[in-house]
């Protein structure tokens, strides 16, 4: 059974930077698109960055700038490095992978609080 696996979340001051890491197992991992995504409470969940395995990447509006998605195929692990962190940013990140036919897996989700 696939499993992803969040680290790194935690309590920081708005300003402050923190990296989220998701490692993969049982899974051909560059053949999936890995994505972080958030859910803060009363909201849905959304998108944050996602990449692919050639390493294009896509971001939120809110967090262009501010994180970077990133990956590493041999460890089948990829991050997000959140700099520059606001309140507004609280929430529980969740690390995704997304394959064909539209097999999708989920962690357990991380939570990061930013406080002010």
């Amino acid at each position: 059974q696939v499993q992803l696996v969040e680290s790194g979340g935690g309590l920081v001051q708005a300003g402050g930077s923190l990296r989220l890491s998701c490692a993969a197992s049982r899974v051909i991992f560059s053949m999936y698109v890995m994505g972080w995504y958030r859910q803060a409470p009363g909201k849905q969940r959304e998108l944050v960055a996602s990449i692919a395995g050639s390493g294009n990447t896509n971001y939120a509006d809110s967090v262009k700038g501010r994180f970077t998605i990133s990956r590493d195929n041999a460890k089948n692990t990829v991050y997000l490095q959140m700099n520059s962190l606001k309140p507004e940013d609280t929430a529980v990140y969740y690390c995704h992978a997304g394959g064909l036919l539209g097999i999708e897996y989920w962690g357990k989700g991380t939570l990061v609080t930013v406080s002010s």
